[in-house]
């Protein structure tokens, strides 16, 4: 069985539920175990939080939107979370644990660390001033 969809919404935090119902959505007729369902939802929380918070802090323009793809091939999970904001300058160090390049935010600075914890997979792709992508795959449990 194979299936997508695409989502583009507005990089704002009342955006963050939406999208992790949406990602929970697309995946129940799979018939998934809850435990992937809510590592799903934890993971796309992650990743569309830290899009809206770290990709767009400093932009001043009103065109702040987070994309996301998901999309399942047979008992695969892949999702995609992108924004076109300001990129991130050193990944290792963004993914080392407690790191946060907003403190004053009071940020914990373990977004990547519990998108890899609960994904099988997590790919970042970032270029300075273009935005970042997240790839994350999951293998479900039918």
């Amino acid at each position: 069985m194979k299936n997508e969809m695409r989502l583009n919404f507005a990089a704002i935090s009342e955006n963050e539920i939406f999208a992790r119902i949406c990602a929970s959505a697309f995946v129940l007729p799979l018939d998934p175990k809850v435990n992937d369902v809510t590592d799903i939802k934890t993971a796309v929380s992650e990743a569309v939080t830290n899009a809206i918070i770290h990709g767009y802090a400093d932009a001043d323009s009103d065109d702040k939107f987070v994309n996301m793809v998901c999309r399942y091939e047979d008992d695969t999970l892949y999702i995609e979370i992108s924004d076109n904001g300001c990129g991130i300058e050193d990944i290792q160090l963004a993914k080392k644990p407690l790191y946060t390049s907003k403190p004053e935010l009071e940020r914990s600075g373990m977004g990547f660390t519990v998108m890899e914890a609960f994904m099988d997979d997590i790919e970042v792709i970032s270029e300075k001033g273009k935005g970042t992508t997240v790839k994350m795959t999951k293998k479900l449990k039918l």
